[in-house]
């Protein structure tokens, strides 16, 4: 039996759903951002009460269709973005997501956009600035080092999205010197 989850984003989400499922004594196959697969059937009772503690630890019982693809989608996009640092002449999102998932890339766009009433690239865009935001954070990397980094194709196109997405520049947003990320679930 296969489990959607939302809400799963990293690996920290995999090692906390693989706990409730410990301790509910449900013996899971393998756990992936964003699904479970199981052994066994579950009955109600143990549904609600997976529900109950995956709610009080931030995630979400998926089992209607859409939801679930696009759920599928965004932790394909979380992958994409590692991914996308780590590679010297990545695969386009478009690409990567199908081949990720075996889906149609056009089919899982209209449901992405339907469902959230905004593009897969604009979800990327802003896991991007989430990631400048992190990295800027380290105080390790210059600007133009994060731009060669996540691929930007320069330093300016990287600060213009970033003032798009956050209503600040960089420089604005090193000054304030608060921590202004969001989490990856809610984006």
């Amino acid at each position: 039996m296969k489990i959607g989850i939302d809400n799963m984003v990293c690996p920290r989400c995999i090692d906390a759903v693989e706990s409730i499922f410990r301790e509910m004594k449900l013996p899971a196959s393998h756990v992936e951002l964003g699904k479970v697969e199981l052994e066994n059937r579950l009955n109600e009772d143990e549904i609600e009460e997976l529900r109950a503690r995956l709610a009080k630890n931030g995630f979400e019982l998926i089992f209607d269709r859409e939801t679930e693809l696009v759920n599928m989608v965004k932790s394909t996009m979380i992958l994409y973005l590692n991914y996308l640092e780590t590679n010297q002449n990545p695969l386009k999102p478009s690409a990567f997501v199908t081949e990720n998932t075996n889906y149609n890339y056009s089919y899982l766009s209209k449901v992405f956009s339907d469902q959230q009433n905004r593009t897969i690239e604009s979800y990327l865009i802003e896991l991007k600035i989430e990631r400048v935001k992190e990295l800027l954070s380290f105080n390790t990397y210059t600007l133009s080092e994060i731009a060669w980094k996540l691929k930007y194709s320069s330093v300016q196109y990287l600060s213009n999205q970033f003032k798009k997405v956050t209503g600040q520049t960089v420089s604005q947003y090193l000054a304030l010197k608060t921590n202004q990320r969001k989490h990856l679930d809610k984006i």
